[in-house]
């Protein structure tokens, strides 16, 4: 009889700690009782404002990218520039390293991991048809050494047969943000007509590759821009709406590589009309953001800049859970 009661008990203390619910205290739903998170927790709308704003040099209308390494942030245009930008946290330019190797034809996107950085040539919201997708893989040390090794990663879409132009602005196959990981690279496209963005993976080996379709995010606007703490199971995308509404969208505390698993939060910017492109945090709390000039006199006067943003509020319980 002992040995049945502790039977149960034992089933019982099991089904109990595996309880799925929503398991943010973030959440209008968040369930005390819940040990797994089901991904399904629901959030009030959030507003969230920069601390600070200043200006970026004319040399930087079309910042496009962000990371944050060495003490610097390091941003580049999207137009034939071939120059990286180191930046200190106001903006200032404080240096700049040339890919002379290189070719700019549409950079939009830069990231890294431990070793090397990544910048993506693939914006293909012109036609969608681009057939020489890429992403240049530098070493960080030749790279701040002022000698960069770069490597090129070539790539198309597992899921795009048709290669006809359209219009522009109206492609699926369009990429401005991208992460990488420790044993693969995630692709989040720029979906012009339904605003979501589908996530597509390859590796990080040199060559010619396909990018695997993996999944789909309806994000309610176009992804321009994402960082990646691996350790922290983070990741924060920006972007705006089709109406120039600028907005981050997080996800997090999901489990392995399958980033839609868990918390999925969309925030929006008070920037009206602001084209954010470029996002880089070094702790998941603190975070930059940089814009394009955006100038349609006498209505729009948006000049590029670079914005302050503290998400600790939002966000410091779950990084301490993760230490």
């Amino acid at each position: 009889m002992l040995k049945i009661l502790f039977f149960f008990l034992t089933i019982t203390t099991s089904a109990y700690s595996q309880i799925s619910g929503c398991t943010d205290p973030q959440a209008q739903n968040y369930s005390s009782v819940s040990s797994q998170n089901d991904g399904n927790c629901n959030y009030k709308n959030l507003k969230l404002k920069p601390k600070y704003s200043f200006q970026l040099s004319d040399s930087l209308k079309e910042t496009s990218g962000l990371i944050a390494f060495e003490n610097l942030l390091w941003t580049h245009n999207d137009d034939h520039d071939k120059t990286i930008y180191g930046l200190d946290s106001l903006g200032k330019i404080k240096k700049k390293i040339v890919l002379e190797q290189a070719v700019n034809q549409d950079w939009e996107e830069i990231s890294q991991d431990s070793s090397n950085i990544y910048i993506g040539d693939f914006g293909n919201n012109y036609s969608g048809n681009r057939s020489d997708l890429k992403i240049l893989k530098i070493e960080k040390k030749s790279f701040l050494e002022g000698n960069p090794n770069i490597e090129t990663i070539s790539f198309t879409y597992s899921d795009q047969t048709d290669f006809s132009a359209s219009k522009p602005n109206k492609t699926d196959f369009d990429c401005e943000a991208f992460i990488v990981s420790k044993d693969s690279i995630y692709l989040f496209t720029k979906q012009w007509k339904s605003s979501k963005t589908n996530i597509y993976v390859l590796s990080k080996q040199k060559g010619t590759q396909t990018a695997k379709f993996k999944t789909t995010l309806d994000t309610k606007g176009l992804v321009t821009g994402a960082t990646y703490l691996e350790d922290k199971k983070l990741i924060t995308l920006c972007g705006y709406s089709k109406v120039g509404k600028p907005f981050l969208y997080l996800l997090y505390d999901f489990k392995n590589q399958d980033f839609l698993s868990g918390n999925k939060r969309r925030i929006d910017l008070k920037l009206p009309f602001h084209q954010v492109e470029g996002i880089a945090t070094k702790d998941g709390l603190h975070y930059f953001i940089t814009n394009e000039s955006l100038v349609r006199k006498p209505v729009l006067n948006n000049p590029q800049q670079i914005h302050y943003l503290d998400l600790s509020s939002i966000l410091s319980q779950y990084i301490k859970m993760q230490k």
